[in-house]
């Protein structure tokens, strides 16, 4: 147990390096890359960190450390460098990407913060927020309200939700269940959200705030998104030595 709160108690202290790279050259610039990670840094800083704690340092680089945990843009999800198991590293780190063609009209800004918060929290996308003994709700923090965004120097970042959205009990009047104030009660979604559920421990469904929310959602590309790993009939990239072997 002591071992546990050490360990905890470490990764609350000590921030975490992510490293931030950058093969979606054509689609953004080195010069918005700095602009935006410096952005995302003081976004996580003054309004993530005083929620949810864990610190961490963010910095561009081509070549991470294989201590550092990584967020990758990609053009899409063809890139050449898109070989590897999705949600670790090569060195066995977490790693989230954004695939800016598939992004449509949504600013890189709000996909980049949405995988940062989602990735710090769950780095495995494993874990689950028990409502009632049959449904467990996905420990993402971004979904529920995540066409939503506040302003951090000149770029939208996605709202999340706060600790009390994942505790189903009463709250006190006043309590915040996600940064802007929009949510009124624990696992509740706004029209453009969704959240994942999982039913009687084994049964994966997504619930959508609104039938239009759902209709866009099906015409997204999902593919390597982090929360597809946990839904068995999601769409998985297929690591190095299985790409080989299917030849």
């Amino acid at each position: 147990m002591k071992k546990a709160r050490r360990a905890l108690l470490g990764r609350s202290m000590n921030p975490v390096r992510i490293a931030c790279i950058n093969y979606a050259e054509e689609m953004i610039s080195d010069r918005t890359m700095g602009k935006l990670t410096a952005a995302l840094q003081k976004c996580y800083d003054e309004h993530f960190l005083p929620v949810w704690g864990y610190p961490v340092d963010l910095y561009v680089t081509q070549k991470p450390k294989p201590t550092d945990w990584q967020l990758v843009y990609f053009d899409s999800a063809s890139h050449k460098n898109m070989l590897g198991r999705h949600e670790l590293t090569h060195r066995r780190q977490p790693i989230s990407k954004i695939f800016v063609k598939a992004l449509g009209e949504e600013p890189v800004s709000m996909a980049a913060s949405h995988e940062l918060f989602e990735m710090v929290l769950d780095p495995m996308a494993n874990l689950w927020a028990d409502k009632s003994r049959h449904t467990q709700y996905a420990y993402e923090v971004c979904d529920a309200v995540e066409e939503e965004f506040f302003v951090v120097s000149g770029f939208p970042m996605s709202n999340f939700v706060y600790p009390s959205w994942f505790e189903p009990f009463n709250h006190p009047p006043g309590t915040k269940f996600d940064h802007k104030g929009t949510l009124k009660a624990p696992f509740s979604m706004t029209e453009g959200g969704y959240v994942i559920k999982k039913v009687n421990g084994r049964r994966v469904v997504k619930a959508f705030g609104s039938a239009e929310k759902r209709r866009r959602f099906a015409k997204e590309d999902r593919r390597g998104h982090r929360s597809e790993f946990r839904d068995p009939k999601g769409e998985h990239h297929p690591g190095r030595r299985a790409s080989k072997r299917r030849g």
